[in-house]
């Protein structure tokens, strides 16, 4: 349960929703009033709005959706900034040399954060909450850094995006394809018969 077209059509005509910060005020109160709605749909609802709040700085920026800026581009983005701010500050001779980002993207993080309403819609999140950092861990282990994995097929004991969080989460890489940088490959082995 959650955000459906419908719900968020009929805050849209009440006024209540305007622009992505306008989430984060919305009152149990405005969305137990829609149509088919009930107090323990709009409770669920609010709980799930201020659970996001503490989402990773990677899934913020991701969510933003800047020009040229995926899931990768996201994580790589938040571990090398930090913080928001650090980011909306970056320019793009500093974005431009950071590796896998390249100078289309950067261009695009720079003209999307000096827009004054992308700077409106930054402070509404601060304001509501929303976490702006990267979390910070105490003692990081780097085991696989340097190295870059492919994951290809079907894994066995997780998705690929399971697989990729665990060795970026050690300093490694993931790409979609093999090149002289593949340090492995990994694929679900096949069951000989």
């Amino acid at each position: 349960m959650g955000f459906g077209y419908a719900i968020i059509e009929q805050l849209i005509e009440k006024g209540l929703l305007n622009s992505i910060s306008d989430i984060y005020y919305l009152k149990k109160e405005d969305i137990a009033s829609l149509k088919k709605s009930g107090d323990k749909f709009a409770t669920n609802l609010i709980n799930a709005i201020n659970e996001s709040k503490k989402n990773s700085l990677d899934k913020l920026i991701s969510a933003l959706g800047i020009r040229h800026v995926g899931t990768k581009s996201s994580k790589i983005l938040a571990k090398e900034y930090g913080n928001m701010d650090k980011l909306m500050k970056a320019n793009v001779i500093n974005l431009s040399f950071i590796e896998d980002i390249g100078e289309v993207t950067a261009k695009s993080v720079c003209e999307f954060f000096e827009l004054e309403q992308t700077k409106d819609l930054i402070g509404k999140l601060k304001a509501a909450g929303v976490n702006m950092k990267e979390e910070e861990t105490d003692e990081k282990d780097n085991r696989f850094a340097g190295m870059t994995f492919v994951l290809t097929g079907t894994l066995e004991k997780y998705t690929r995006d399971e697989a990729s969080e665990i060795i970026e989460k050690f300093g490694g890489k993931t790409s979609g394809s093999v090149s002289k940088k593949t340090s492995y490959v990994i694929a679900r082995r096949r069951s000989r018969k």
